[in-house]
């Protein structure tokens, strides 16, 4: 029988595709993830999200399901007891699970729930206070520009030159566990990290690693027309109209910085494996749940129902175990989140136990230059009324104070126009948005790559439209739902015996019949019993 491989999922939040230096950014420092990619892994240009904000994006990516088929579209509705993931699958099929508790996937309110998707769970906080921010007055007051920026800056380091954060603990704890099997299963090891989610905040030698000269050039909101009203209404709320282009840079460069920190993490990991003796035997799976805007459009953090690249792009690289066919490098190839799900699925041999729409991703990593999709899919927001679709709800009814750095964005999602709901469907060339409020938006890419102008309205684009909106609603017919994969009984025992019961001429016919009911058979093996039984009489009185 084939060994199956150890599958390691290192999953960083909110890092957007272009925080990597092989993908073109010349002030990023990930030199690992670059050699990582052009070596043993695929590396995806065009990986697009499902959903531009945490739990309904980890939702899809773990169940291969986009977040409109069960209404994970919400940061509060999370798996339930009746869902499954790739980790309880995997765990059911013989893996041991590892993930530590930032998973922002299953509903905590079910008590062993979440026993039900690992076989262990590292929870951590056990390591000292890491030093705090070198400015802590950084934030200053409510009115000033810096109250909402998410902005942090430096971090100070302890007696030993380090900050040691909670994804520090969770790194070295998975490492433990890669190093220190606890048996002989193949083991899956999920790291959730927090960085390089908000707040913007990173030690040295991260902070002064980017090189602030070789920025790219930041998407300004005055240079754009038809943006969402999303991004207006957060710029309104979060006051930052004031930030200098030099403040725009260092909030982008501590940005860098933490994809580069989260690069070393990554790297140890991979040291650690091959110390162990087990890199070979692993599948492993770098991506990230979403983008984050990071000064472009004027903006910091992210929307959960705007879809520029900024946010719907993110790292995905791929490298399978030793044997599998691999053509290391860069693919332009289109593909989703939900294709993580089916390719980890093949490589650990696990039949799916629902449908899903996710496709594997083998072929494109033995020929990246394999195309698998023609369209990838976005989705986000909310319908009008449904004010339980956005996070506010969670802090009453009331939302969040204004002292909460999120209260612009959750502000914003209050309103049933600012926050409507919208669906993106992208090619290798054109991005449509549709929108259930508001002006949809239509970008050409090879035009207009960074989304300033929205040429919806422009006529030239009328057809190419049309075929998008077509594809989209195609989409939406085919994975509008699933039909589980078992089935239900129309009829309990006492029904099928009531409708039953008047077919049998005697008392023994009628005994047949009851027996085949209280063995589970169903309505026509019922009848086929019967039939037998009456055709047995027949032949053993003639």
């Amino acid at each position: 029988m084939k060994k199956r491989p150890h599958i390691i999922i290192f999953n960083p939040d909110e890092m957007r595709a272009d925080t990597m230096g092989h993908m073109g950014n010349p002030a990023a420092s990930t030199p690992f993830l670059d050699q990582f990619a052009a070596r043993e892994a695929v590396s995806f240009r065009n990986a697009v999200c499902q959903n531009p904000v945490c739990v309904p994006s980890r939702c899809s990516f773990f169940t291969g399901l986009y977040p409109h088929v069960n209404g994970h579209r919400t940061m509060a509705h999370l798996l339930r007891p009746h869902e499954s993931s790739l980790f309880s699958e995997l765990k059911d099929s013989g893996y041991y699970v590892w993930m530590n508790a930032r998973n922002d996937l299953v509903a905590a309110q079910y008590e062993g729930l979440m026993a039900r998707h690992a076989t262990e769970i590292f929870y951590g906080g056990d390591a000292p206070k890491a030093p705090g921010l070198e400015n802590p007055g950084i934030r200053g007051a409510m009115d000033g520009k810096y109250f909402y920026s998410h902005y942090e800056g430096r971090l100070r380091l302890d007696e030993a030159g380090r900050n040691y954060s909670r994804d520090d603990e969770v790194v070295d704890a998975a490492i433990e566990r890669l190093t220190h099997p606890v048996d002989d299963r193949p083991m899956c090891i999920f790291l959730g990290l927090m960085y390089p989610h908000t707040p913007y905040a990173v030690e040295e030698p991260y902070y002064s690693r980017i090189d602030r000269s070789q920025l790219p050039k930041r998407i300004k909101p005055e240079e754009c027309d038809g943006k969402p009203k999303m991004e207006q209404r957060l710029r309104d709320l979060q006051h930052m109209q004031d930030y200098t282009e030099a403040e725009w840079d260092e909030l982008r460069a501590v940005y860098l910085g933490m994809c580069s920190k989260i690069d070393d993490q990554f790297r140890r990991l991979c040291d650690a494996l091959k110390q162990a003796g087990i890199y070979d035997d692993c599948a492993i799976f770098f991506l990230s749940d979403h983008g984050d805007f990071a000064g472009d459009y004027g903006l910091p953090e992210k929307a959960q129902n705007c879809f520029e690249d900024c946010l719907v792009k993110v790292p995905f690289l791929v490298k399978p175990p030793k044997g599998e066919p691999i053509d290391p490098g860069i693919s332009d190839s289109l593909v989703e989140l939900v294709d993580f799900y089916a390719t980890a699925m093949e490589y650990a041999g696990v039949t799916p136990d629902h449908t899903h729409f996710g496709r594997s991703l083998k072929p494109v990593l033995g020929n990246k230059a394999q195309e698998i999709r023609d369209y990838v899919f976005c989705e986000g927001g909310r319908m009008p009324g449904e004010t339980h679709c956005d996070e506010s709800h969670i802090n009453g009814p009331n939302g969040s104070p204004p002292t909460f750095v999120y209260w612009p964005r959750q502000t914003a999602q209050r309103e049933d126009d600012t926050h409507c709901k919208g669906t993106m469907i992208m090619d290798h060339r054109y991005k449509y948005i549709s929108r259930v409020a508001g002006n949809d938006e239509f970008y050409d890419l090879q035009k207009d790559p960074g989304e300033r102008h929205n040429a919806f309205e422009d006529p030239a684009y009328a057809p190419v439209i049309l075929k998008m909106q077509r594809e989209q609603l195609r989409w939406y017919q085919a994975t509008c739902d699933i039909v589980p994969l078992d089935f239900d009984a129309r009829f309990n025992k006492e029904m099928l015996w009531a409708m039953m019961k008047s077919n049998a001429q005697n008392d023994a016919e009628r005994s047949v019949i009851r027996e085949s009911i209280d063995a589970g058979l169903p309505m026509a093996h019922v009848y086929g019993a019967l039939a037998k039984f009456r055709a047995e009489n027949e032949k053993n009185e003639g």
